[in-house]
């Protein structure tokens, strides 16, 4: 009797196993989201396909639904309206763009990452500086009201690091640079800190599209090479876009965008509100 019972516990629990298996082949697979990835150690976040932002039937209403050289020219047109500061103007601007949302007596230097008091504002050793994203000699407008100007693309900047940046393009590779929070450089590119360059890739971007010689400067475009001179070109662009993939905005990113819109120049870097804009340009 006993051996009787013990084969019926037996055939139930193999009962019990079997379903279990078919059930959890029966079931449908979780949906993976295509987000995140990481490769050699970094990791890589996709910029969303397709996102809206709460400006798309006003501000950039008449770009929506374009690609290719159409949406370039119909944003260049939306962008170019804007209110252009002095460049010492430029200095009080930055001190609200990039305050520490940690520290409101500080601003966030780009490259490096410190937090630094506002008050340290100027051209010495232990100073932040204001750097031009875009290189000034990389179409010759120095620091003329225009490009110049453009708070899009400036950003503070310790000023021994905002040094050794220079006028260099960007790329991958080279030596640490030393307080550059992990950014690096070379004889002929500068390589950003990973949480800032889906940043400079978008400024360089929107520099492109805002310049493009019809307003008495010359006609900013990114490329493929290094060491572009005075050429009003930037490299590499192919980096650009893969760091704006790797590196999509984020909050510090999208308020700066908004403070720019709403207290000074008045207009937008689109590509931080539709990130997948650029591929659908270049």
């Amino acid at each position: 009797m006993l051996a009787i019972r013990m084969r019926a516990r037996r055939r139930k629990a193999v009962a019990f196993a079997t379903a279990a298996v078919l059930t959890a082949l029966a079931a449908p697979a979780l949906a993976v989201t295509p987000a995140t990835a990481t490769t050699t150690g970094t990791t890589v976040a996709t910029a969303t396909a397709g996102s809206t932002t709460d400006y798309d039937s006003t501000y950039y209403k008449n770009a929506i639904g374009k690609t290719g050289t159409s949406l370039k020219s119909s944003l260049h047109t939306i962008i170019s309206s804007q209110t252009k500061l002095s460049y010492s103007a430029v200095w009080d601007a930055l001190k609200v763009t990039d305050q520490d949302p940690n520290n409101s007596n500080n601003v966030i230097l780009l490259y490096s990452g410190i937090s630094r008091s506002k008050s340290l504002n100027g051209g010495n050793v232990g100073n932040w500086n204001r750097e031009h994203v875009w290189a000034k000699s990389h179409g010759d407008f120095g620091t003329a009201t225009g490009p110049g100007t453009d708070i899009h693309h400036l950003r503070p900047e310790d000023v021994q690091v905002n040094s050794i940046r220079g006028n260099k393009d960007f790329d991958n590779g080279g030596s640490t640079v030393t307080n550059g929070g992990g950014s690096r450089t070379d004889s002929a590119s500068f390589e950003p800190r990973d949480a800032v360059k889906g940043d400079v890739a978008r400024m360089i971007l929107y520099m492109a599209v805002r310049y493009e010689g019809t307003d008495g400067w010359p006609d900013l475009e990114p490329n493929g090479n290094v060491n572009n001179g005075s050429a009003p070109y930037h490299g590499r662009l192919s980096v650009l876009k893969q760091w704006n993939e790797q590196d999509p905005p984020d909050a510090f990113e999208k308020r700066r965008n908004q403070v720019i819109h709403d207290s000074y120049q008045h207009n937008r870097n689109p590509f931080i509100d539709h990130p997948e804009w650029v591929e659908s340009i270049w």
